[in-house]
């Protein structure tokens, strides 16, 4: 059976690229959450043909959601011919910002050899792709398979998911009782499952001042200069500590195995001009200054800690620094979350890439969170994994691209896995 399917995945080559090529073709950017209705009506039409039924959901109320940028998703369900588990595969459908330096149309969806090129095209439309070309090649393949089929493409994900899988998962459709196996086609590698991820906390701190002719600075407080004294004190303080720090799970890449800290943003003084402003600025001390930090923690550290020793650093240097004052605002939060080694979705996957790839397959977690985050602490289902085509060093970087090969073989795996899953003698 499993040559079988594989070789039927293999013979949709030209039609893996096509899909790939069209989704990579939407510009379904997030933020502000552009074009979403579209994907998913792309997709149902697709779906709906191949005997899966569709629902249209929209995340109504979620962060984002709005009339002109309503959070779209879509639920596609293919029942089997007698009661088993379903299996569903579950891909954002967001992709970020285009970003400078790109050599290619990044919505152009180019066909250079084995690569598409795009914004999306890795992170993670070419993953999508396969989860459907998989589906549908055993779907034809085994169409009295047991159990059912759902593939779900969801938004916001880049943005933290809640216009997407975790309102969906609020909605009951992550439920043990009807979902029992996820996989997620991110792009960690062909040859690699993803069990789980590091933790995150997003911030926002702002040291304030009084404002006052910038002719005369001592009448009054500067707060970019309150500013410059947090972000020495993370230099000297922070930014070694948590280098020192590395976690027992094998996070990829390497350096993702330490305790890291972004600083997104720095916003500071009078706002930005529009780009057609021909004025000078005003001469003003600004009295207030805000960064953005991104705070990726290891599983054996306590959020309470990693919070803690943030505000220890604004507290010391309120008591040390004159007039020095802050506000520290919290803006997300997500736990680490991690799927054991023996769960069920994880040792078929492996099964599968040792059918189909003759080899074992390395197991890692990621650096940055995905949905496995919502379906497990939202839907209460633990039976999740990443797998997925690409090279996770590619996302977000211009010239974005996906391996045809890779999403072949993802594909190859994919199908192999449902084989094992639902069919009795998988």
């Amino acid at each position: 059976m499993a040559e079988d399917l594989a070789a039927r995945i293999a013979a949709k080559q030209d039609e893996l690229i096509a899909l790939t090529q069209d989704l990579v073709r939407i510009p379904t950017l997030n933020p502000p959450g552009a074009h979403y209705r579209d994907i998913c009506e792309y997709l149902r039409k697709r779906l709906s043909l191949e005997g899966f039924s569709c629902e249209m959901v929209r995340a109504t109320g979620a962060p984002g959601d709005s009339d002109r940028y309503p959070r779209w998703n879509i639920v596609a369900r293919r029942e089997g011919s007698r009661p088993g588990d379903c299996v569903h595969f579950n891909a954002h459908t967001d992709v970020v910002e285009v970003g400078q330096g790109w050599t290619r149309d990044p919505f152009g969806g180019a066909l250079e050899g084995d690569r598409i090129y795009g914004r999306g095209a890795c992170d993670m439309k070419g993953g999508l792709a396969a989860s459907i070309i998989a589906a549908e090649a055993f779907a034809e393949a085994h169409p009295d398979h047991a159990g059912a089929i759902e593939i779900s493409g969801t938004a916001d994900e880049e943005s933290g998911g809640y216009g997407g899988v975790a309102y969906l998962a609020e909605q009951g459709y992550f439920s043990p009782e009807r979902v029992q196996h996820v996989i997620i086609p991110e792009p960690l590698g062909h040859d690699r499952i993803c069990l789980g991820h590091r933790g995150g906390w997003w911030a926002e701190i702002e040291t304030r001042g009084e404002i006052a002719h910038g002719s005369m600075p001592f009448l009054g407080d500067c707060a970019i200069r309150h500013m410059g004294a947090v972000l020495d004190a993370f230099e000297r303080d922070l930014f070694p500590a948590m280098a020192a720090r590395r976690t027992a799970l094998p996070v990829v890449p390497d350096g993702a195995r330490h305790a890291t800290m972004n600083i997104n943003a720095i916003h500071g003084g009078e706002p930005e001009q529009a780009s057609d402003y021909t004025g000078l600025p005003a001469c003003c001390v600004p009295d207030s200054c805000r960064i953005m930090i991104d705070r990726r923690y290891l599983v054996e550290e306590p959020f309470e800690a990693v919070q803690g020793e943030v505000i220890a650093i604004l507290e010391r240097l309120k008591a040390e620094r004159p007039k020095f004052d802050y506000a520290l605002r919290d803006i997300n939060r997500i736990t680490p979350s991690m799927t054991e080694r023996d769960a069920p979705v994880v040792t078929t996957v492996s099964g599968a890439i040792r059918d189909i790839l003759g080899q074992d397959p390395d197991y890692v977690a990621s650096p940055g969170s995905y949905d496995q985050k919502h379906i497990d602490r939202i839907g209460r289902l633990k039976n999740c994994i990443a797998y997925g085509p690409g090279e996770l060093e590619l996302a977000h970087k211009p010239d974005e691209w996906i391996s045809v090969a890779a999403m072949v073989s993802s594909a190859q795996v994919m199908g192999r896995a449902l084989e094992k899953l639902l069919l009795p003698e998988g």
